[in-house]
């Protein structure tokens, strides 16, 4: 039988950390400059240096009065995420970094460079309460949700790393983030959505990359996927079905027991709808668990009347960790699921893999830690 599903998703075990610049939108940094005694252009001034020039210490803004550094970095700049580990593969294009926040709670991001592109993988809760049996994640459990700040600034950190020239290759820019790493998105839905306006406003109010470039995922919370649909933004959702029938995704993805396979697709079908958008069908292709030939042909058959040609298949080559029951899809069995899924007119292509050999599977490198 499935494990049975915990009835409240955001019961994180510790609290927040203190507020942050991040985690206030324009009025709140606004009052919170009034409150310092500082004149009201500050604010906008702080969230420049924060947003467009990437910095988050006081002491190094120059154009912010030597006597008041100490005293905002205390308000608005505490320190979040202390870096405790970067592995690199992939002849550098690679980096995986272990984080620290202020309560010794551990977290994971990964940066990959591609020849036309920079992608940030962002964690948003440490840990994950959706127990998913596959996940390394799932598995630890839920620790507590990030905040705000602490999702962006993973992507603030990214952004300098990028412009500075820390990754192979040579300085470049940030240009795409995907909520796929530790976590259910939806269900630190209010801090997510912040985060999510924090990346994509233009600076004062944030860091400007476009909101077409953001991805989040989810393993199928219904409602609020249709929330999401309502809030007019126009990001990519990314849906982790991995099988088709509600028989194994009861399972596989413990939430089905809530939300079946056919309200999830119809969620999707919703924020399609809404959006515009197509949505993404994330499909972990575990070896003899949900690669049967008969279940790449119910995969498409149901995304093609649920969503038209508003979806897109990706189709993931199973990273395991160390000890699992789990193992990958062989190549041969990969290729004949992508045929089938096409077969059924759904477009479908198997995801690039990157950072294996440094335990880049969502909760590896915390858990060994």
């Amino acid at each position: 039988m499935a494990a049975s599903l915990p009835l409240v998703f955001n019961a994180p075990k510790r609290g927040l950390p203190p507020r942050h610049l991040a985690d206030l939108d324009s009025a709140e940094r606004k009052e919170a400059v009034k409150e310092l005694g500082l004149p009201a252009f500050r604010a906008d001034q702080l969230a420049r240096q924060y947003y467009a020039r990437l910095e988050a210490d006081p002491e190094k803004m120059t154009d912010l009065p030597a006597s008041v550094r100490e005293k905002v970095g205390e308000s608005l700049f505490p320190k979040l995420l202390t870096p405790i580990k970067h592995l690199s593969c992939d002849s550098g294009d690679t980096r995986k970094t272990l984080w620290k926040a202020h309560d010794g709670t551990l977290l994971e991001s990964v940066l990959m460079r591609y020849p036309e592109r920079a992608t940030l993988c962002i964690s948003s809760q440490a840990g994950c309460g959706m127990a998913c049996p596959f996940c390394a994640t799932g598995q630890a459990g839920l620790d507590r949700n990030l905040s705000t700040a602490e999702i962006v600034d993973q992507v603030r950190d990214a952004a300098a790393a990028m412009r500075d020239g820390e990754i192979a290759g040579g300085p470049g820019r940030l240009s795409n983030v995907v909520f796929m790493g530790m976590g259910e998105p939806l269900a630190n839905y209010k801090r997510v959505v912040a985060a999510v306006r924090r990346i994509t406003s233009p600076a004062p109010d944030g860091l400007g990359l476009s909101q077409r470039s953001v991805t989040v995922s989810t393993v199928g919370l219904a409602p609020a996927i249709r929330k999401l649909a309502d809030e007019g933004l126009s990001v990519t959702l990314a849906v982790s079905l991995h099988t088709p029938d509600d028989e194994l995704r009861d399972t596989l993805v413990p939430v089905n027991n809530r939300w079946s396979v056919a309200e999830v697709l119809s969620a999707a079908r919703y924020y399609a709808d809404q959006t515009g958008r197509r949505v993404s069908i994330e499909y972990a292709m575990i070896k003899e668990v949900n690669d049967q030939p008969w279940r790449a042909d119910m995969l498409g058959k149901k995304l093609k009347k649920a969503l038209g040609g508003l979806v897109h298949v990706n189709l993931i080559p199973l990273n395991p960790t160390p000890g699992s029951e789990w193992d990958a899809s062989p190549k041969d069995v990969e290729r004949e699921f992508v045929r089938r899924v096409i077969a059924q007119g759904v477009s479908c292509t198997v995801r690039d893999t990157r950072g294996q050999e440094i335990a880049a599977a969502c909760g590896q490198l915390a858990a060994e830690n």
